[in-house]
């Protein structure tokens, strides 16, 4: 046999040859050839029975990571896929190979899917990102996906693992916590409403999105003490200052009230709300919500300008009701001037003069033209465009002094006038033009609702009264046609009259005279025919904001 074909001999013709001579010299070398072989397939075998083992063991470690592995080859075709990933995509393995064509990935997230797997397998750099992959049932759940390199002793990538953990319950948390969160900031956007958190010993605020906007300061910037008084009104700061005190003392809730220029030099007014928490031992922090109420002020003062106004046309709408009542009040007096001058020429020229006379007659023109001029002043003030003025006034002597101007106008309509006046009646705090108009309105109100009456005295009775708690009243009452419950709300809205030349702002004006004084106009039907208006205020009024009541 030659030599080629004794190496093609298998172990089984060596050991038998090795029977049949075991004494020969080349049956020795047939024997030690057979158990070379024979120990390199034992060799071989284990190490493949090894393998296998690991490989089973490995396989059965990845089934128990709580995720979905993949093991890849280097050039990234998948070769393994754990039990729970081919359970939850509920495709096999030689499926889940064509993961970029079978619909495992949500369609949005694929092509990016595939552009930067591509650009890590060349990189050979870890990856990590956000996809949707899609249940055996056809629901979409969101994985993070991680990837990492395996490498040899030589650096050399031998296989890729990727795993895949469910996120889906976190990425919809957060998808709701960020709608809140708009919704949130949204609501602070539409009310202009911010909220902050100071730290009081660490001189931080953290502002909202809005607080920043309405303070005007760069969103993320910090926040001080210091840097909010730079830019708040100085006349400002003490009632700031002393309401934050309170709060740290007592623990209640503060409302406090400011004006800020901003960087852009515009005036802003701003109120709050606020309070301490102490949740943190001996780390207080003070928490509350700011909001710009400017243009709200500006609308305050544009309706108290526009109430002015109005006050004003009615206090001139009066003036062609009034004109007798002026004429003969002022003819009076003018008349006895008159007389009284040449009464006093007659006696100052008879021989001899009569000094005494003369001396007596001029008294009488200076009494005669002090009426004049206390009319004339009466009715200046009441038809002036004054501003918002108040002082200490007796409601008695404001009253009789309407009286006194309507007295010819009601005495030609024939009205019988009664006034009850009340003898400890204190004195108030308002504005004595603005109060004298109302209880004008009210008077002429009622006298208009007796021109019609005919089958009974036209009576009109105007009485002053203390009221409990610190309050006055003034009371009109006629006996005219009355008023009906259903209308009578709208008897004070504006341009609503029951007259047929009315202008409807008389009783609406009186009202937001009266509610300035911090006051209540109302009327009310009485027993018998006729209604009863009535209006009431505190002896002192309450300030406005900034301890001044706003102007006209």
């Amino acid at each position: 046999m030659t030599e080629d074909a004794a190496s093609l001999e298998s172990p089984a013709d060596d050991l038998a040859r090795l029977h049949s001579s075991v004494n020969d010299p080349g049956g020795r070398m047939a024997l030690e050839r057979v158990a070379q072989r024979i120990s390199e397939l034992t060799a071989d075998n284990e190490a493949l029975r090894k393998q296998l083992a690991e490989r089973g063991s490995a396989e059965e470690a990845i089934d128990s990571i709580p995720g979905l592995v993949v093991a890849l080859a280097p050039d990234g075709e998948v070769e393994f896929v754990n039990r729970q990933g081919v359970e939850f995509f509920g495709q096999p393995l030689e499926e889940l190979k064509h993961w970029g064509t079978n619909g495992a990935i949500h369609p949005e997230d694929l092509p990016r899917l595939i552009e930067d797997f591509t650009q890590a397998i060349a990189s050979g750099q870890p990856f990590e990102w956000e996809v949707r992959g899609r249940r055996f049932d056809g629901a979409y759940r969101w994985f993070q996906s991680r990837g990492y390199p395996l490498r040899d002793a030589s650096g050399r990538v031998v296989r890729w693992y990727n795993l895949l953990t469910d996120i889906h319950d976190r990425k919809r948390a957060e998808e709701e916590l960020r709608r809140a969160h708009d919704s949130f900031a949204d609501a602070q956007r539409l009310s202009k409403t911010g909220s902050f958190i100071t730290d009081l010993l660490a001189d931080d605020t953290k502002f909202s999105e809005e607080a920043y906007r309405i303070m005007e300061y760069e969103p993320g910037t910090k926040v001080t003490a210091q840097r909010s008084a730079s830019i708040m009104h100085p006349d400002d700061l003490p009632a700031f200052s002393s309401a934050v005190n309170v709060g740290l003392t007592t623990g209640a809730d503060v409302n406090f009230a400011f004006r800020i220029t901003t960087p852009r030099g515009t005036l802003k007014h701003v109120r709050g709300v606020a309070h301490v928490s102490r949740g943190i031992e001996g780390r207080p922090l003070f928490v509350g919500a700011l909001q710009d109420v400017t243009e709200g002020m500006l609308a305050e003062e544009a309706l108290n300008k526009a109430r002015a106004e109005l006050a004003h046309v009615a206090r001139v709408a009066t003036v062609s009701t009034l004109t007798a009542s002026i004429a003969h009040e002022i003819n009076q007096p003018l008349s006895g001037i008159i007389t009284n001058a040449g009464t006093c020429l007659r006696m100052l020229a008879a021989d001899p003069p009569d000094i005494d006379g003369a001396r007596e007659t001029a008294r009488r023109t200076i009494r005669d033209g002090n009426r004049a001029s206390d009319v004339v002043t009466r009715l200046r003030a009441l038809f002036s465009k004054k501003e918002f003025a108040l002082e200490s006034l007796d409601l008695n002597d404001a009253t009789r002094e309407v009286i006194a101007l309507s007295l010819s106008d009601l005495q030609r309509q024939r009205v019988v006038l009664q006034s009850e006046f009340a003898d400890d009646l204190p004195k108030v705090t308002g504005d004595r033009v603005q109060l004298q108009q109302v209880i004008l309105n009210l008077v002429r109100n009622a006298s208009d609702a007796m021109i019609d009456v005919e089958d009974r005295p036209r009576r009109l009775l105007i009485r002053t009264e203390r009221e409990h708690g610190d309050r006055v009243r003034v009371m009109v009452r006629d006996s005219g046609i009355g008023v009906d419950r259903q209308t009578m709300d709208k008897l004070f809205d504006a341009f609503y009259t029951t007259k047929s030349g009315g202008m409807g702002i008389g009783l609406s004006v009186s009202r937001s005279i009266v509610e300035r004084h911090q006051g209540r106009l109302w009327a009310e039907p009485n027993d018998g025919p006729g209604a009863t208006f009535s209006f009431s205020i505190p002896l002192e009024p309450i300030p406005r904001s900034h301890g001044q009541w706003p102007k006209d």
